[in-house]
């Protein structure tokens, strides 16, 4: 099933990474880290559609999503970065194998945090977030997605860390399996992994060398 909507508002959250507010369609609904197929409905764009994940909770009256732009691909991203309030969408049903099982450690690397917002968002209004960590690995500090939220929910569980630059209170390094060993006593817990490709291999190779269970790793599938 496809569902009809529209823009409602826009704006920047980094240099790159914009926030997008939908209208919510009648019958709609998601589980907090599942994605949905957005396209934009018109000539050009029409069945051009890519995978998003709403970053709302799933009660929200509206629908909103955090997209980062690829200019040098010149697609769907780049189009959606200009588009203006009251240009038609469309949603296909939403599909994704990351959902929330039980307290663990997200690791995410850059756009790779969008499944996990809606997440942590529902996990505060539980009052859950006292057993979730966040390592959340990005090249420079200006990238970092909705910084002041996720210090905000977490405290000291949050774990920052950049590539390329890096200032105080954020690590300087890559989520390698030295890095997971000094920061993670438990292995034994859920571990939620997200992000491009090389990051996810690196990550789960290296969980896998220290212990993690593979039935305990929530990956997109």
């Amino acid at each position: 099933m496809e569902y009809s909507t529209r823009l409602l508002m826009s704006e920047f959250v980094t240099r790159d990474v914009k926030r997008f507010i939908v209208e919510k369609p009648e019958g709609f609904g998601f589980t907090p880290g599942q994605g949905v197929e957005l396209a934009i409905d018109n000539d050009r764009w029409r069945g051009e559609g890519r995978p998003f994940t709403p970053t709302s909770l799933a009660d929200d009256e509206v629908i909103e999503f955090i997209i980062k732009q690829y200019p040098s691909h010149q697609g769907v991203t780049q189009a959606l970065h200009t588009i203006e309030p009251g240009q038609a969408l469309t949603l296909s049903e939403p599909f994704g194998t990351i959902h929330y099982k039980g307290p663990g450690v997200f690791i995410a690397g850059g756009a790779g945090i969008t499944p996990f917002i809606a997440i942590f968002r529902e996990l505060a209004r539980r009052n859950q977030l006292q057993d979730q960590t966040l390592l959340f690995s990005n090249k420079t500090p200006a990238d970092i997605i909705n910084e002041k939220e996720f210090r905000h929910m977490l405290g000291d569980r949050c774990l920052l860390t950049c590539t390329e630059i890096s200032v105080g209170g954020i690590d300087d390094q890559r989520i390698t399996q030295a890095y997971l060993e000094s920061k993670i006593s438990d292995f034994d817990q859920h571990f939620y992994v997200c992000g491009p490709e090389s990051f996810m291999d690196s990550v789960t190779s290296a969980l896998d060398a220290l212990g993690a269970k593979p039935e305990a790793l929530v990956l997109e599938q």
